[in-house]
């Protein structure tokens, strides 16, 4: 027997991949799968995470732009100061009689009962509805509004997704106390 027909007996026989290369083709294949679905997964919970924190910004920047825009020129401390709660989003206030809408003039306490209002719909996504069901807001959202003179205090806070140290342990305990407390705190001077 020569070397050549050794060698072309030996390609003769091998037809294809085996077993065991098989294997480790699809075990690799796999790992690539599931580690792109679990940074996928990983993504869509800091999206939300980020969107909760975005709106809790927005809702305390609408606060103090409605406090703003609805002081008395004399002395907005006699109007602002109906503002300062600490239950914002426990229950959702009563609708107020005048919702000062169109043309309908209103006092400076039916302004400030309707920014009350509107804000904690806004706390607990009653402004964005399915139907019956509201489905925007925060997840268990809830405010406080704190003066000291013309010094305000917005504290904004939710229930994140995952456990961290508890965000209102201290001074700024507004909101439902555990380890997913999440806040977001806003001053502002109102003159």
């Amino acid at each position: 027997m020569n070397k050549f027909s050794t060698l072309s007996s030996y390609k003769s026989t091998q037809k294809g991949m085996t077993f065991l290369e098989v294997l480790i083709a699809l075990v690799i294949m796999v790992t690539g799968i599931l580690g792109a679905v679990a940074m996928q997964v990983t993504a869509k919970q800091g999206s939300f995470d980020a969107m909760q924190r975005s709106l809790a910004s927005s809702v305390a920047q609408d606060i103090i732009a409605r406090m703003r825009a609805h002081a008395p020129s004399l002395n907005p401390n006699l109007a602002l100061n109906t503002y300062a709660r600490t239950d914002y989003g426990s229950t959702l206030d009563a609708v107020p009689g005048n919702r000062c809408a169109g043309i309908v003039a209103c006092t400076v306490a039916e302004m400030a009962a309707n920014d009350m209002f509107e804000w904690e719909r806004a706390l607990m996504g009653g402004d964005t509805m399915l139907g019956v069901v509201s489905v925007g807001g925060l997840v268990g959202g809830r405010g406080c509004i704190t003066q000291v003179g013309n010094a305000y205090t917005v504290v904004v806070s939710w229930q994140g997704r995952t456990n961290t140290v508890d965000a209102g342990a201290g001074a700024g305990a507004c909101g439902i106390s555990g380890t997913k407390r999440r806040q977001v705190i806003v001053q502002a001077f109102i003159f």
